[in-house]
């Protein structure tokens, strides 16, 4: 074979080889660059667009005073006696005509319930000595579900009476009294008396209940003060309290 020839075809060779070796060089920087881009899009998260925040408005509820003094007339649920009652425990009432604000609108409605709570007991005792109960109103709950709380004390229903902030009532018939439940009303019952700062033993003798004398025989046990299921009396607002009208459902605000 001649010596050009064979050159020739080494040279060829050659030539054929670099173009192989820069193709396949070619190839892989081409598959790096995609493979690396991709993973970078995989990185990089898109941007997220934040939703504008939009505040929600609460309409205010007018509220409307129930002055200091008002007398609701409420109806007890469940009989209390002194012969069994605990100082702490609870009780209610249910409202058995409305309550208005001081420019006549409804806060209060029939059927609302009012909590008692007890805050003394004196127990029945020889030399004719009565039971006796003294009770506070703590709180009332509305047909539709709102609460409130009140400071009220018991009162007769007679609406002679106002009272201050420590629950003493005062008035044509019992100033500066405060009214408790006594034992001596028909057939055991209780009724409205007096007491001095609301102490126990410290009754006072006028009480506001016919055939309810309690000095009786000095040998024979006094009678309990037994507040029955049914009995109507009244609670004395001693400080105002501002509520909204009573509408029938609380309205509920989206």
């Amino acid at each position: 074979m001649p010596t050009d020839s064979y050159g020739t075809l080494m040279e060829n060779y050659k030539m054929k080889r670099i173009i192989n070796v820069k193709g396949i060089w070619i190839l892989l920087a081409f598959f790096l660059a995609f493979g690396a881009g991709e993973a970078f899009g995989q990185q990089r998260k898109p941007a997220l667009k934040r939703k504008a925040s939009v505040r929600k408005v609460v309409p205010r509820v007018p509220v409307y005073s129930v002055a200091l003094g008002t007398v609701m007339r409420v109806r007890m649920n469940k009989t209390l006696t002194s012969k069994t009652a605990e100082v702490g425990n609870t009780f209610t009432a249910t409202v058995t005509e409305p309550v208005y604000s001081t420019n006549g609108v409804v806060v209060i409605p029939t059927g609302s319930t009012l909590t008692g709570r007890v805050n003394t007991v004196t127990r029945a005792a020889n030399q004719g000595k009565p039971g006796a109960i003294d009770a506070s109103f703590v709180s009332v709950r509305l047909p539709n579900g709102r609460s409130r709380a009140i400071n009220g004390s018991l009162t007769d229903l007679e609406g002679n009476t106002n009272s201050d902030n420590e629950g003493t009532a005062g008035g044509r018939k019992m100033k500066n009294r405060k009214l408790i439940f006594i034992g001596g009303g028909g057939a055991g019952g209780a009724v409205l008396g007096a007491a001095v700062g609301g102490g126990k033993g410290a009754l006072i003798g006028g009480l506001l209940g016919a055939g309810a004398g309690f000095l009786g025989d000095r040998l024979t046990k006094g009678k309990e003060a037994e507040v029955k299921s049914g009995t109507e009396f009244g609670v004395l607002l001693n400080q105002a309290i501002a509520m909204p009208r009573f509408v029938e459902a609380t309205p509920v605000y989206q």
